[in-house]
């Protein structure tokens, strides 16, 4: 091994080291609600000089600060800030299970609610309807953006750059053939998935998989997520999909409400 290679190495495993030693760091004040220096530097086997620096650098990120007693260190607001991402999944779907229940036994397919996570769209949350003939659990599943109706929804209500930059890290696979793989067919679908507030999908997926999705907009009118509903094609066919188009809009718009949009 080189010496490039070497200090490469080192460098990426100081590196870890650090992070894990961070962690530790909001662990051990979540536990204790305070701490000092050398408490800290004790629990993580390390000098004091150490445990100084990495709570210096948790400071300036505003995850801890200094106790009223110098010397003794909390956790900060700015955990709250981090943990603001995870509250709001929790509570979108909290919000939005009553809405599913419902959709689940009017439309009586299986329903989900799903954000975007990286180039995936991932489920967070599952009902399944009276008439759903399959198990199959979707929920923290990543699927492509491209193939699914959720992943349309979620597409088209992203700024241009945002969705061009996300298409491109994750392609245009063909999953089966009537996968979308051209990008200037699947802008016109996101077109018309912004105009007419839903968006299908026909067996781009699965073979004899359909679905439909709406956008569910945050109390800034953003939109966080998409509900959706799918089922066989031999029964959820397209015709019946649109048909049922504005009770899975007027769901979306009830979740969105539930999350305080008052658009």
């Amino acid at each position: 091994m080189d010496d490039e290679s070497a200090s490469t190495r080192s460098e990426t495993t100081g590196g870890v080291q650090s992070v894990d030693r961070a962690v530790t760091i909001l662990e051990i004040l979540s536990r204790q609600g305070e701490a000092g220096v050398s408490e800290i530097a004790l629990e993580l086997g390390v000098h004091k000089s150490t445990a100084f620096r990495l709570l210096g650098a948790l400071e300036t990120r505003g995850l801890v600060e200094q106790a009223e007693e110098r010397g003794k260190y909390r956790l900060s607001f700015g955990i709250i800030r981090l943990a603001g991402g995870v509250a709001a999944r929790l509570d979108l779907t909290q919000q939005g299970r009553p809405v599913c229940r419902r959709l689940a036994g009017e439309i009586g397919e299986t329903v989900n609610l799903a954000v975007v996570r990286s180039h995936y769209a991932v489920n967070l949350d599952q009902v399944r309807g009276p008439s759903a003939v399959t198990a199959h659990n979707w929920v923290g599943q990543l699927t492509p953006l491209h193939a699914t109706s959720s992943g349309k929804v979620l597409l088209a209500h992203l700024d241009e750059r945002h969705r061009d930059r996300l298409i491109s890290e994750a392609g245009l696979r063909s999953y089966t053939p009537h996968t979308v793989t051209s990008g200037d067919v699947l802008r016109e679908q996101l077109d018309e998935a912004r105009r007419l507030g839903y968006a299908v999908t026909v067996e781009e997926y699965e073979i004899g998989l359909n679905a439909i999705a709406a956008p569910i907009r945050s109390y800034e009118g953003e939109v966080v997520a998409a509900v959706s509903a799918s089922g066989p094609a031999y029964r959820f066919s397209e015709d019946r999909m649109r048909e049922l188009a504005p009770m899975l809009i007027a769901g979306a718009d009830d979740i969105s409400r539930h999350l305080g949009y008052a658009g």
